[in-house]
């Protein structure tokens, strides 16, 4: 059997996107893929990004905020979730091959929501985007 590819999401403080990003690559391309978390900082685990993923059957409440000094796994892949850990991105060692694909902030976007309804829409929205990247992500998938 072939190794698997080792995939890092990473994001400011590991607590939304790049949270969503994991559990979504772990249902999508857990099969040829070791996918892992981590921010620049912790941040905690956003509740919103786990009841979003919850809707659609994928549990992440086990999650945990980590930075990326906590995981000992030499990576494949980085792909940075957003524009500040993209910024900030540590040197890693090996031959990690770092992407930049970034999503919006939901925390940010759901800022003046006037009901909690209302800030889960930018959470799903956030959400799908990052499933429709994984679905078309080339990495030596084929």
């Amino acid at each position: 059997m072939a190794r698997k590819i080792k995939l890092l999401f990473l994001c400011t403080g590991n607590a939304c996107r790049s949270q969503m990003a994991e559990g979504l690559g772990r249902h999508f391309l857990g099969r040829k893929v070791d996918v892992y978390s981590a921010g620049i900082e912790k941040h905690g685990l956003n509740p919103n990004a786990v009841k979003v993923m919850d809707d659609i059957g994928i549990d992440i409440s086990q999650h945990y905020s980590k930075t990326v000094d906590e995981l000992d796994v030499e990576f494949d892949f980085v792909i940075t979730v957003c524009g500040h850990a993209h910024e900030t991105c540590p040197v890693f060692s090996g031959n990690a091959q770092v992407i930049h694909h970034g999503f919006d902030d939901p925390p940010k976007l759901a800022a003046n929501a006037l009901s909690e309804d209302e800030a889960l829409v930018h959470y799903s929205r956030v959400r799908d985007e990052i499933k429709a990247y994984l679905l078309n992500l080339s990495i030596g998938l084929e």
